[in-house]
């Protein structure tokens, strides 16, 4: 909308002076280059940034008609902008903006054909158009601290309610319905999971930091709660133990669709509970919804729970956490509440919520090693980008002494946020087939309303804000947008032909391969490397918290959980967008693609269950109900050295260390001391999680090549010795 916005404002002021239409596009197009480049979250910095790209777009267009003339000279002085462009971005959000709009606008100036003569113009148009951004930033479409806790609020209440409405559907699925309702349910928690990690990366940007933390564990919570909440019901259903609703692969069995084993009358009550938790979810501020409230949250007690059989009245529990975890989140973000209505089971639940707010700290930043020379990453793209748009520049010459820049532009955006050869690949490739398709729709568009300006503005406006809604989800229909906002573009300018998109297609795919070439050649970061990287990480993380969540549940002393199992979902998500290329459709490495695809499952089954153990020793300080076991240490001391092993193996192969399995986890609590004590419902809770969590890790040995060590062979070398 601001993108829009600002191009939409910047034509009506240079229309109201008279501005010709190679003068309307070029102020369209600094519109827009202006508002996306900004990634700061705050809008002071913002502001900065965009006061200082002014001077940096002036100098970029006086440079571009400069050097018109000049071609060897403009070439070589494009290139060293490239380089600085992708070089800047190690040096924060505002490097790269700044890199951005230096680029992109010495490219507009070599798209409206910029003279000497023509640049008072120029300089007045660019200036109108950054102008125009900053006016609708910063006063028609604000964004405010409370704003964005507000939309972050709605946002994720409504992943919520519609996952809460598809375990309803679960529950009401018959035999031939169940897969298609368990489908829907692991979508719904995958996207609340997704919610819940841009909560993350944006409530610094809406509150204090403070603030930040105690929303950041509501949300964590909620998003367990929930998830945890699915495994029941759907364990409940179908009477076989659940491992985890976080699988993607194709083909992966699922319990059986039996009736559920309840009597109707408690099926009934458990339809009319999940029914209140969703309308808890959508209106939690409702007074009317305090009875629905305090019966859900009453659950909590062993005493009020209904009577059915103990996977059913296990449902029950997770219905009571979930409410629990929506009346945290609603504390969190609208603060003290009325408690004129409460029962002594919400009593209990907010003094439980307060002494964890009480005892949150401010996790400290720990900064990590820098690589240095060609090693750092933005050393090393901004090489890779000069070698490949150097040679996208003889070649789009070659195609068209006119058009050549669209062959570098290609080169350049291939390049952007990615991280690796294979990566590079794939994105040229639908950017090569979203630019097809592009031309065709650009054809049909020039053709019906070449001779209609305003029509054609208009519709420039709508393929931008397409284009950059669709960013996110597919890069392909990103691409079709741009080329079919080009082809309006050209007819604008008047140089429009089929010819001239037909160019198009062939500069872009000259770009791509050539960034593509420039990736695989200089300086390679192999897809497989790339992802041994991140797949260490995510080990290292994984370990990390098992191991502190453990020691934690062990009586250990606390440490602040929630950040490192954030830090777990981040490094996850960045290997499974790694291993995109390993997974795409096309690629012609079946097995390791089912490889990459079994390795990303068993991760995020491992991180579930390490998401829960964390979530459970949060509440140990202030949970009455939950007591610290010194027994678990050792039940996790296996799990983090075979975490530990792996790691070793994935960075050097030479590794020797082995993963040991063996009795259950459970077993490794028994005493055989007549009167020892056996754990009880919430340690078995957390039993149940480290095995779930034991049995991903022991899968992962075979696909990554590490050594099982199976008690047959331990005793076996034993002899030996």
């Amino acid at each position: 909308m601001r993108a829009v916005g600002a191009i939409a404002l910047t034509l009506v002021v240079l229309a109201l002076f008279g501005a010709d239409v190679p003068h309307l596009v070029a102020g369209a197009m600094t519109a827009m280059v202006s508002t996306v480049a900004l990634r700061e979250k705050r809008r002071g910095p913002q502001a900065v940034t965009l006061a200082l790209g002014v001077p940096v777009a002036l100098a970029s267009v006086t440079l571009a008609a400069v050097l018109r003339r000049y071609v060897v000279v403009g070439d070589l002085f494009f290139l060293v902008l490239i380089f600085g462009a992708v070089y800047g971005r190690r040096f924060g959000d505002r490097g790269t903006a700044l890199g951005l709009i230096g680029f992109q606008l010495y490219f507009v100036a070599l798209f409206v054909g910029a003279t000497v003569a023509d640049l008072p113009g120029l300089y007045a148009v660019v200036a109108t158009g950054m102008v125009c951004s900053a006016v609708v930033r910063f006063a028609l479409v604000p964004q405010s601290s409370a704003g964005t806790l507000v939309r972050l609020r709605g946002a994720f209440r409504a992943r919520f309610a519609q996952l809460v409405s598809a375990q309803l559907g679960l529950l009401a699925a018959g035999p031939m319905e169940v897969d298609r309702a368990l489908e829907n349910v692991r979508e719904r928690n995958a996207r609340l999971h997704e919610t819940a990690l841009m909560i993350q990366g944006r409530l610094e940007a809406g509150t204090d930091e403070g603030t930040a933390q105690v929303v950041q564990r509501r949300v964590a919570d909620a998003e367990i709660a929930a998830e945890r909440l699915g495994l029941l019901l759907l364990t409940a259903r179908s009477e076989e133990r659940t491992d985890t609703l976080t699988l993607h692969l194709s083909g992966v069995p699922v319990p059986s669709a039996g009736r559920l084993p309840v009597r109707d009358e408690a099926a009934g009550t458990l339809r009319r509970d999940l029914r209140g938790l969703r309308l808890l979810v959508r209106h939690p501020g409702g007074s009317a919804l305090a009875p629905v409230r305090n019966r859900l949250l009453s659950y909590r007690d062993e005493e009020n729970l209904p009577d059915a059989s103990p996977p059913v009245q296990d449902v029950f529990r997770g219905i009571g956490e979930a409410a629990r975890a929506v009346l945290g989140l609603r504390t969190a973000l609208e603060g003290p509440q009325d408690e004129s209505d409460d029962t002594p089971s919400t009593t209990r639940s907010r003094e439980e919520l307060d002494a964890e707010d009480v005892a949150i700290d401010a996790a400290e930043d720990v900064e990590e090693d820098e690589e240095t020379g060609l090693r750092r990453p933005t050393t090393r793209a901004a090489v890779q980008v000069v070698v490949g748009s150097s040679l996208a520049m003889v070649g789009g010459e070659l195609l068209s002494s006119d058009r050549w820049y669209w062959a570098v532009l290609a080169c350049w955006i291939v390049f952007l946020n990615t991280a690796s050869t294979g990566e590079i690949l794939v994105k040229g490739y639908r950017r090569v087939i979203g630019t097809v398709f592009g031309v065709v729709a650009g054809i049909v568009l020039a053709a019906a309303f070449g001779g209609h300006t305003w029509t054609a503005f208009a519709l420039v406006l709508v393929c931008v804000f397409a284009m950059f809604y669709t960013a996110p989800l597919s890069y392909t229909l990103m691409s079709f947008f741009v080329t079919a906002a080009l082809g309006l573009l050209y007819t604008l300018l008047h140089t429009y032909s089929t010819s001239v998109l037909l160019l198009r297609i062939a500069e872009t795919a000259l770009g791509a391969a050539c960034g593509v070439f420039a990736a695989a050649v200089v300086l390679p970061v192999a897809t497989d490397r790339r992802t041994n990287e991140l797949l260490v990480t995510v080990l290292d993380r994984l370990r990390e918290v098992t191991g502190a969540a453990v020691e934690q549940l062990s009586g250990g002393a606390e440490v602040e959980l929630l950040d490192q199992a954030r830090e777990l979902d981040q490094a996850l998500a960045d290997l499974r967008a790694a291993t995109k290329p390993l997974t795409h459709p096309v690629t012609p490495l079946r097995a390791r693609r089912d490889t990459a695809r079994y390795v990303v499952a068993l991760l995020e089954t491992a991180a579930y269950h390490a998401r829960s153990l964390a979530a459970t020793a949060e509440l140990l300080p202030s949970s009455p109900s939950i007591a610290a076991d010194p027994r678990l240490r050792g039940a996790g001391g296996r799990i983090v050295r075979n975490i530990e092993a792996i790691a070793a193996h994935v960075a050097d192969e030479k590794a020797t260390e082995r993963v040991s399995s063996g009795p259950s986890v459970a077993a490794l609590l028994e005493s055989h001391a007549p009167d020892s004590i056996r754990y009880g419902r919430v340690t078995d809770r957390v039993l149940r999680h480290l095995q779930r969590l034991d049995e991903s890790v022991v899968g992962l040995a075979r696909p990554l090549e590490t050594p099982l060590d199976t008690p047959t062979n331990a005793k076996r070398r034993l002899g030996r010795v």
